[in-house]
């Protein structure tokens, strides 16, 4: 007997063939990400040097994904980044604050985009033998009222003060968190991450603070608070208190390969990967939120 096959029948195998075609590139699409033909144009963040490698790593692999693309990560400072995107000379505006507390910037123009949590810890030149330190030593430190590390259990060494430089938003969130509000005495003052690491690693009886991704070096030593450590267990929960977010700031709402640059920046691929691997903590971490004003919840 002849096998009769309708026209129905050959529309509906042909429709199930072309759907089970289109579902497997959709799942491709959505594994590898952006596809290079979408995303194009160019990408100008700056800002943060706390935020900066982050960033940089997370730029060149969206790159790599998006070859029509462009990704320029630049430091300066918060103060520098806030400024920046609000004067619409940027793309995005990185920074360890929120853009309330900038200085002369209108908020309410800014679309924010939390990317990180970063944390924030005192740090030392090892050579002072010092490895804890109570909230009100570091503040009398910061102040001038301690001089010599022995005053705290240190080595007879006098004490070199290494500041950020206003603008800081890493000085902004360490005044706030680590000095209550403590205003510290005049001292030199650095502008990045990177550079007061090596002054610290280099000059005997030197404190300074960093964020956690730059608590490296055999001459750098991280500074309990109360015996509290600086970890990142710790930041989850609020018990180490300076801590902030990774503000990726927009002018208004992100469009192009701003919009993808930063819905990239919040994919598992770089939460679970590149946040982790360098320090940072993915916001789904956090047990606690924290407001402008400070207040947590």
């Amino acid at each position: 007997m002849k096998k009769i096959v309708t026209l129905g029948a050959t529309v509906a195998v042909a429709a199930f063939m072309l759907a089970a075609c289109g579902n497997t590139g959709s799942k491709d699409s959505a594994k590898s990400g952006s596809s290079s033909s979408e995303v194009s144009g160019k990408v100008l963040a700056v800002g943060s040097t706390a935020l900066q490698p982050l960033a940089e790593q997370a730029g060149a692999q969206f790159q790599n994904d998006n070859p029509k693309a462009s990704v320029e990560v630049q430091g300066g400072g918060s103060g520098a980044g806030l400024s920046q995107v609000a004067a619409g000379s940027v793309q995005i505006g990185d920074s360890d604050i929120f853009a309330e507390q900038g200085k002369s910037i209108d908020a309410s123009k800014l679309v924010d985009h939390k990317v990180a949590v970063v944390g924030m810890a005192p740090v030392v030149n090892k050579d002072t033998k010092v490895t804890n330190l109570s909230q009100q030593q570091l503040i009398d430190i910061f102040t001038g009222k301690i001089t010599n590390w022995k005053e705290v259990g240190g080595a007879d060494q006098k004490i070199v003060l290494v500041n950020r430089a206003a603008g800081s938003g890493t000085r902004v969130t360490f005044e706030q968190f680590g000095l209550k509000g403590a205003k510290p005495k005049a001292s030199q003052e650095q502008d990045a991450n990177g550079t007061v690491q090596k002054i610290v690693s280099t000059t005997p009886g030197a404190i300074s603070y960093l964020a956690f991704s730059y608590l490296t070096g055999a001459k750098l030593q991280a500074v309990s608070i109360d015996n509290v450590k600086p970890t990142d267990a710790n930041v989850e929960t609020n018990a180490w208190k300076i801590w902030g977010y990774e503000h990726m700031y927009t002018k208004g709402d992100a469009k192009g390969a701003t919009a993808a640059f930063l819905k990239y920046m919040v994919s598992p691929t770089v939460q679970n990967g590149l946040v982790k691997k360098l320090g940072y903590l993915p916001i789904s971490d956090m047990k606690v939120t924290r407001d402008a004003s400070g207040a947590i919840k």
